[in-house]
């Protein structure tokens, strides 16, 4: 039986990610880009200071920098370090192009998708924000089956992007370097996840707001003195990564790229799981934000995708093709373990690096866990309703508990394949409203600051 599902999700995710998501996403996200006039340079230079300005006379539930680091929570993750090790063991370090790529125009639909989800948010009787793709393809566009569909997805996505892989990784990385059973780990992880999601939206924004400006530095600290290390080959790596996205070759460290079709495939696979524009998923934090018009939270939410894959992700790709260069007994070609790969290039700082990559995976994963929790809450609660929140709560909670005895590539293959499905109707959604996108677009960008713009009315559910 097994056996058979598990062809059948293989299938399924190679019809979904070789080619269809890739012309779906590269293609939102150029459009995007165009239709925004390039809202990239807009996010860096306005969205960053918006992110740490509070907006306390708009609506909403909690700050934007709580719904920025809400959502940086749930996508700086194991993807960032171990995903990035995936993308290189199995298309060549030519995916680090790709994934970057996938981040830089990634920011125009993360700004996009985020507009649509505040514009056309509700607010509950009990006074809680909800919006997302499924209230923008219901509201926006009369799709409410549409909708239903992307919370289902979502909602099954949270129990293995959000919460499996991420508690699996810190059982190993526990297990690996410290000695600490697996099954205690998912025990503890499940435990601590308990207290922070019973306690709402306001709690995890208020852990996510401290624990991910300490996780994201200490991390790129670590990554920051290994490129240190391994100075003269950083330029070396950088052409050899720009070679081998496009043609296939192979380079010093075993170091192997496959084509163009390869590089692509796994780079923007492992920057959709890393930064999640175009996924939907992040637009449900931003949602709960104080913000008076959409696009101030739309530009705060696409320096999620900034921060994640254009810094992150990129220090993660140089640092471990830099290292692969410098060590020739490091054979990429025959390591298909992104985690390994992440070891041997932290390994490289004495004593010290085996602890900043236990603690970064770690702290990564845990973030992650709590803010998918809160996208998974706010999925199972548009299709089944208020009464399935706790049920859902004390499932997920089941599954960090049992999810250090789970096999980890099938995982990971049903992860890749509800994060396309659960994109495709996001997608949608930003496209059919894209005429609303450029119109809040202008409206807005050029008086972001001012005190009496009119708030945008939010409608009571």
């Amino acid at each position: 039986m097994f056996d058979a599902i598990n062809s059948f999700v293989t299938t399924v995710n190679g019809f979904l990610w070789n080619g269809l998501m890739i012309f779906l996403l590269m293609g939102t996200h150029l459009l995007m880009t165009v239709l925004t006039k390039g809202i990239q340079w807009k996010s860096i230079t306005k969205g960053i200071r918006l992110s740490v300005t509070r907006d306390p006379d708009a609506e909403g539930e909690v700050s934007q920098f709580g719904a920025l680091t809400t959502a940086l929570a749930a996508t700086i993750g194991t993807g960032n370090i171990i995903g990035v090790g995936t993308a290189i063991a199995l298309g060549g370090p030519g995916a680090v192009l790709w994934c970057w790529l996938t981040g830089v125009f990634g920011i125009a639909t993360k700004y996009a998708e985020s507009l649509i989800a505040v514009k056309y948010r509700v607010k509950t009787k009990d006074g809680r924000m909800q919006g997302g793709a499924m209230y923008a393809l219901d509201r926006g566009l009369n799709m409410k089956w549409l909708g239903m569909i992307f919370a289902l997805f979502a909602g099954f996505a949270s129990f293995g992007i959000g919460c499996a892989t991420q508690v699996n990784a810190i059982a190993t990385v526990c297990e690996e370097n410290i000695g600490i059973p697996p099954w205690i780990v998912g025990v503890v992880i499940a435990i601590l996840t308990a207290i922070v999601i019973f306690g709402g939206i306001q709690t995890i924004a208020s852990v996510c707001e401290k624990l991910v400006p300490i996780m994201a530095i200490f991390y790129v600290l670590g990554c920051l003195i290994i490129l240190g290390i391994n100075y003269d080959y950083i330029i070396p790596a950088i052409a050899t990564i720009c070679r081998l996205a496009f043609t296939p070759g192979a380079a010093a460290g075993g170091l192997v790229g496959s084509g163009m079709l390869m590089a692509m495939r796994y780079g923007v696979a492992r920057g959709l799981f890393s930064n999640e524009s175009g996924m939907g998923s992040a637009p449900i934090a931003a949602s709960a934000a104080q913000t008076r018009n959409p696009v101030r939270q739309a530009l705060v939410s696409s320096t999620g995708t900034f921060w994640d894959t254009v810094v992150v992700c990129l220090m993660t790709g140089l640092t471990l093709v830099t290292t692969i260069m410098k060590n020739p007994a490091i054979n990429a070609d025959e390591i298909s373990d992104g985690g390994v790969l992440t070891s041997l290039a932290f390994g490289q700082i004495p004593y010290l690096g085996p602890i900043i990559l236990t603690l970064g995976i770690i702290s990564f994963a845990y973030s992650t866990i709590l803010g998918w929790a809160y996208y998974g809450e706010r999925c199972v609660e548009y299709f089944a309703g208020k009464i399935a929140l706790i049920p859902y709560r004390v499932l997920y909670v089941a599954v960090a508990a049992i999810a250090p005895i789970v096999a980890l590539d099938f995982v990971w293959l049903v992860a890749d394949t509800l994060n396309a499905l659960m994109a495709i109707p996001n997608l949608i959604a930003v496209l059919l409203l894209s005429p609303v996108i450029v119109r809040e677009t202008k409206k807005y960008i050029n008086n972001l600051d001012a005190k009496d713009d009119t708030p945008v009315p939010i409608v009571d559910k």
